[in-house]
């Protein structure tokens, strides 16, 4: 399972990359607002500056809905850095999209995904990435791991390619069920990947043996 960390702040995505697990980003306009990037030239230095962190897949959102827009952003991004990803909306023209640039060896991410249909399209098209929100669909009363598992079905009946982005994760018992249905990769905050680090008897066993090892010397 691929370890992304979904955030725009240079410092989390260094840590997290430190730890020796990262194996990508994801972002997006408003994780870009919530770190106070904006305007088009800051956002370009930002994405770069992301992909001289990391070694994995740079998701970079466009902002266009038209098809036109897309491909004339997409095109922009992707040669920002061979690591780039284009982050494409799930719509009619963002799937349109998507066909274009996978036909170009480009890789894409189509986002904003809740429905099994919504991602057998995007796989239709040759998406490198898919991103279902679980966390979204939570908010609603929905079960958001529900729709990992229909993708999983449909992609693993089919043999498609494009890899399951769980995207929206909010914790880590988000990440552990996501790992059980089979998810190829998580996005979340770094709080959720960190959480998987703690274990009060890890913190008590630890303590024993420094406590016992003090005793011995």
């Amino acid at each position: 399972m691929k370890f992304f960390i979904d955030t725009a702040n240079l410092d989390q995505i260094r840590e997290a990359q430190a730890l020796g697990i990262l194996d990508g980003v994801t972002t997006n306009p408003s994780l870009m607002a919530k770190e106070g990037i904006t305007g088009e030239e800051n956002i370009i230095n930002h994405y770069k500056a992301i992909c001289e962190i990391v070694d994995g897949d740079v998701s970079a959102e466009v902002i266009a809905t038209d098809f036109e827009g897309m491909v004339k952003e997409g095109e922009a991004l992707a040669a920002l850095h061979p690591q780039i990803v284009v982050k494409l909306p799930m719509i009619a023209d963002g799937v349109k999209a998507c066909k274009y640039f996978s036909d170009k060896g480009i890789k894409t991410n189509v986002t904003l995904v809740f429905s099994a249909g919504q991602a057998l399209l995007a796989a239709k098209a040759g998406a490198t990435y898919v991103s279902p929100f679980i966390g979204r669909l939570d908010d609603i009363s929905t079960d958001g791991l529900n729709l990992i598992e229909e993708i999983r079905t449909i992609y693993d009946n089919y043999m498609f390619d494009t890899e399951i982005l769980a995207a929206s994760v909010r914790h880590t018992m988000h990440i552990i069920d996501c790992a059980k249905i089979g998810a190829d990769v998580m996005t979340g905050p770094l709080s959720a990947i960190s959480g998987l680090l703690k274990h009060p008897l890890t913190d008590i066993g630890l303590e024993k043996f420094l406590a016992d090892y003090k005793k011995g010397n």
